[in-house]
């Protein structure tokens, strides 16, 4: 076991300090409403949290009446976008964050939007509900938040996290200390019990490029392990999906991933692989458009049911 193995947890920082979403370069906040500088430059004209839902209701996981919990919500946007465009297929919408803060927030946002949508203050590595309450859970941008274990020796891994890997077969470098998402793993075996499906999205450290766009595999690790991500007041960490996508399977859920950037329905042009392979940018929006691809190329999208 490594001297320096630790267990990497963000949940005092939710808990008790003043969370600044945009710090963070999340694409939710980036791409909030079509007036944000990055979805004007893209040409998005649609809110994420309706790009979302467009996604969903394709794949027939947004049925009339669903019950739909989001988990980590941040500033609500997602939600309020989700409910503007498709709220007439959701019956009812459950909202839960541990930050008191971003929960009153949510509440404020949501309030002019629809009164079936409920808040709820819970920790996501203990949740409160029990199995079979929701239709889709949606875990936007959250899983790199959960405790991740930093530091483990891939010779001498703890006998806890060892078992884990044999009973799911998980794949793990064969030397040199690795980072493990102990907590997005553990949420994946509590959601196949209590949903019916899940979308869940995130920072990938085995990430899918689109084949409309194989530029963007150009300096990217696409099968590597959880790296860490400093941020003002924490850390978070990238996401391991090959090890997700195992344990839902092992579950008997059927599993479907592939790139955020399917999910946002952009359309590449040629401008876009010049911007991005020469990084050339002249402009605000082509530096707006060089960044975006940048950081996005990364993410991918899960969708277990």
């Amino acid at each position: 076991m490594s001297l320096f193995m630790h267990l990497n947890s963000t949940k005092t920082y939710h808990a008790r300090f003043p969370v600044d979403l945009m710090t963070e370069c999340t694409v939710c906040e980036t791409l909030a409403h079509p007036g944000t500088p990055t979805a004007r430059a893209l040409g998005i004209t649609r809110p994420y949290g309706a790009l979302v839902g467009d996604f969903l209701r394709s794949k027939g996981l947004l049925a009339p009446g669903c019950r739909v919990l989001e988990l980590g919500c941040g500033y609500g946007s997602l939600m309020e976008g989700l409910l503007r465009h498709h709220g007439d297929v959701v019956g009812r919408a459950f909202m839960a964050d541990l930050s008191p803060r971003l929960v009153t927030r949510q509440r404020e946002r949501l309030s002019g939007v629809s009164p079936r949508a409920l808040h709820v203050m819970a920790d996501i590595h203990e949740l409160p509900f029990r199995g079979g309450a929701f239709d889709l859970v949606i875990v936007n941008e959250v899983a790199g938040d959960l405790d991740t274990i930093v530091g483990v020796d891939a010779s001498a891994m703890p006998g806890d996290l060892s078992s884990i890997v044999e009973k799911y077969g998980l794949e793990t470098p064969t030397s040199g200390p690795f980072a493990f998402n102990l907590g997005a793993v553990r949420l994946v075996e509590e959601l196949c019990v209590l949903s019916g499906a899940v979308f869940l999205s995130e920072h990938s450290s085995d990430p899918v490029v689109p084949a409309s766009m194989p530029y963007l595999a150009t300096g990217l690790a696409v099968d590597s392990f959880p790296r860490r991500i400093p941020l003002s007041g924490h850390d978070e960490y990238t996401v391991r999906f090959s090890h997700l996508e195992k344990v839902a399977r092992s579950h008997g859920r059927t599993v479907h991933t592939g790139p955020l950037i399917e999910v946002l329905g952009l359309e590449p042009r040629p401008s876009w692989r010049f911007i991005f392979t020469a990084k050339a940018c002249s402009t605000e929006e082509q530096a707006l458009i060089g960044e975006f691809l940048d950081h996005v190329r990364e993410y991918r999208w899960l969708l277990i049911s």
